[in-house]
């Protein structure tokens, strides 16, 4: 009996040191999804093999198209993919979130528009780092989400002092993706904080 105990409490103790392990694993695996705005949409494939840069793979559903999507270099993993008709021309846009840094914790999007004349184009999506106001208490973290057609990033705002906890609240951040000087990008519609 007391032998079976020791038993038990060793397997109960490897479960927990493992189970993290096999969380962060199941995270950051490979990444294969599909996303549908009606009946049109994409798949989405990732190895998610390396840290730094990984190959992705698209592959267009129910849309006519005269081209096909290439396949392309991200710098980070593929944690996320979302769809949604982001410049209001009725038509589905793809917002991949691709994360880097340690431990994943630094997020941007790679997003491609399908245009009427049945081709793609690539959003630019805008360096958090070259806007001061919202780059500021930044330290990665990100959520993103898509909300009737635009795109929110959200994460928490660490003050000065803060090390390993943020006590800043949460920053969201709304994008809408707009034509500039002949190329779509996203554009802050707004930015609120909520302290917490």
């Amino acid at each position: 009996m007391n032998m079976h105990l020791k038993i038990m409490a060793v397997a109960i103790s490897l479960l927990i040191f493992l189970f993290p392990v096999l969380k962060v694993t199941a995270q950051t695996g490979k990444f294969d999804t599909t996303v549908k705005m009606n009946d049109q949409g994409y798949r989405v494939e990732c190895n998610n093999k390396n840290a730094d840069q990984n190959d992705v793979k698209l592959i267009s559903i129910g849309l006519p198209v005269n081209n096909t999507i290439p396949s392309f270099k991200v710098q980070g993993k593929v944690l996320k993919a979302l769809i949604d008709d982001m410049n209001d021309d009725g038509l589905p846009d793809l917002a991949i979130c691709v994360y880097s840094g340690t431990n994943n914790e630094l997020g941007a999007v790679m997003a491609i528009s399908y245009n009427a004349d049945k081709s793609f184009q690539p959003i630019y999506f805008p360096d958090i780092y070259l806007d001061a106001k919202i780059r500021d208490g930044y330290k990665g973290h990100d959520e993103f989400s898509n909300l009737t057609g635009t795109l929110l990033r959200k994460f928490p705002i660490y003050l000065p002092g803060d090390t390993t906890k943020p006590t800043g609240g949460i920053r969201t951040v709304q994008y809408k993706a707009m034509m500039d000087n002949g190329h779509l990008s996203f554009k802050v519609l707004r930015s609120f904080d909520v302290k917490q």
